[in-house]
């Protein structure tokens, strides 16, 4: 026996000792099957409702909205007593994402501010106690939740729209997708270890590769005036934003000490489990597109 492999030889009477487990591998936290079922199935109907007639996708995202609000009002008052005006919050939500569309940005600003003022008027029916702290969340919930989600309304109303939201989930997905898959293989260093340790440095460094390149296909294929290398800024904008928005909800989740938002979807959590990276992405990208081609 080959000591340096091995250890040292045992004691007289002991048991010979084996040779050392090998390390297992690494596997996914969530039922991996279930979840690109589900992914499957849900972006499947998500593009067929946004080419089949672009209107509805306003019902798609609205419902998004509404479920995200209720999944986040509901962990904040169980985890942390935190009461949020769910009713203002969630009609003012849904009239947010339909103003984004019909009037553009100064619609969907003047619906986010009606929707804060409602929130503050329907908590002083209620106790005084904490509500400083209540509407405080309420706005937090507002602006995190159908403000961000506007953009995506934004989009939905140029000329070609349905190809940029395809764009917007795209570029999405392949980021959070590359990202998963470069650090669950050669993930070593972490990124944000005290917020999300699963995160790593090389995962970031696969999401901004396959956005970029993502993005630069996408500009040439689907977008009309857009160039390569405009696709690569759009990529890497993606790719920052979707990694910044994941750590940001890690950061919500750890507060309030749950792993999900929600259970909703087999395999991945809740709605506001998936938004994550959507939500802050949605201002990048029409940010973006509005600057190369133009907002319409």
């Amino acid at each position: 026996m080959n000591e340096s492999t091995w250890g040292p030889a045992p004691a007289t009477g002991q048991a010979p000792v084996g040779p050392p487990t090998p390390p297992q591998k690494k596997r996914a936290g969530r039922d991996l099957r279930a979840a690109v079922g589900v992914g499957v199935g849900l972006g499947g109907t998500a593009l067929a409702v946004l080419f089949v007639y672009r209107p509805a996708f306003l019902v798609v995202i609205a419902a998004a909205v509404v479920v995200g609000l209720w999944e986040l009002s509901t962990r904040l008052v169980e985890r942390k007593q935190i009461r949020v005006p769910l009713p203002p919050l969630a009609v003012g939500g849904v009239a947010t994402v339909v103003a984004g569309y019909l009037q553009g940005a100064d619609g969907a600003w003047t619906a986010m501010a009606l929707t804060v003022l409602a929130t503050l008027l329907w908590r002083m029916f209620s106790a005084p106690e904490d509500y400083l702290r209540d509407v405080t969340a309420g706005v937090f919930a507002a602006f995190y939740v159908p403000f961000l989600a506007s953009f995506v309304a934004l989009l939905l109303a140029a000329d070609d729209g349905h190809r940029r939201v395809l764009v917007f989930i795209l570029l999405t997905v392949v980021s959070d997708t590359g990202a998963y898959a470069v650090g669950w293989r050669f993930g070593r260093r972490k990124l944000a270890p005290r917020i999300s340790p699963g995160k790593t440095v090389e995962g970031l460094a696969g999401a901004v590769f396959f956005a970029a390149l993502a993005g630069a296909l996408s500009m040439l294929w689907l977008i009309d005036g857009g160039t390569w290398w405009q696709g690569v800024l759009l990529g890497l904008g993606v790719a920052v934003s979707a990694t910044l928005g994941d750590l940001g909800e890690s950061m919500i989740k750890r507060d309030l000490g749950i792993k999900d938002m929600g259970s909703l979807l087999p395999g991945h959590g809740g709605i506001m489990d998936r938004l994550d990276s959507l939500l802050p992405t949605a201002p990048v990208v029409w940010l973006l597109l509005a600057v190369f081609v133009g907002a319409d």
